[in-house]
């Protein structure tokens, strides 16, 4: 499952996995591949729900899954997609054969990502495993009751954890896999994939997956 899974830049995750190929918030994106099952975005900031980029990965099979409150937004592009679809923190579904969770992403102590906006991170149920991708979050209560195989963080800080409060909270989950998402572009440096690395404590194994910076 690990090597079916990309992160191009910054939070913009590709899953290319028995049940489709699976876009989670693809942003600044270098081809135009039109192929995805799936695009999932987690919140309306530029950086997490591009149209631009969006575009470059849909095609008119494509489902479109976005957080409640975004469905006016993502309604520019209906004629684009197959359908669209709205999830809300806390609820689990099965789209088209899709399975997941969408779980709350907010900040605890900064005010980029408050928790009453109902913004997300997802939990896909693939290929027999528990992907978390958790969008940008703090280490919020919620997220610290996962159970995964494999989780993608943010970790670049400023409007998420940094890699101190990131490793904290993976060496809690557990997981068998850690990505370190968000850093080395609009915040944090490159070098925070291996510091996130350094304090995350075994059994867990850290893969860096970013292919580019900003």
């Amino acid at each position: 499952m690990l090597d079916k899974i990309e992160v191009f830049t910054h939070s913009s995750v590709r899953i290319r996995c028995a049940e489709g190929t699976i876009y989670v918030d693809p942003f600044k994106m270098k081809e135009e591949p039109h192929d995805a099952d799936y695009v999932l975005i987690t919140h309306p900031h530029y950086d997490h729900f591009s149209i631009e980029d969006i575009r470059k990965v849909i095609c008119p099979d494509t489902i479109m899954i976005v957080p409640e409150r975004m469905e006016d937004d993502a309604r520019e592009l209906e004629r684009e997609v197959r359908s669209i679809e709205t999830v809300r923190p806390g609820v689990y579904r099965e789209i088209d054969g899709l399975e997941l969770e969408a779980v709350p992403a907010y900040n605890t102590v900064k005010p980029f990502h408050p928790r009453r906006a109902e913004w997300v991170g997802y939990i896909l149920r693939i290929e027999g495993k528990r992907v978390y991708i958790a969008g940008d979050t703090g280490a919020t209560k919620e997220a610290r009751k996962i159970k995964c195989d494999i989780a993608l963080v943010p970790v670049g800080g400023t409007y998420t954890m940094d890699t101190k409060r990131a490793a904290e909270l993976i060496n809690g989950m557990r997981p068998d896999y850690a990505i370190p998402t968000h850093y080395g572009g609009i915040v944090g440096r490159k070098s925070d994939g291996q510091t996130f690395a350094g304090l995350v404590s075994s059994p867990v194994k850290v893969v860096e997956k970013i292919q580019y910076f900003d």
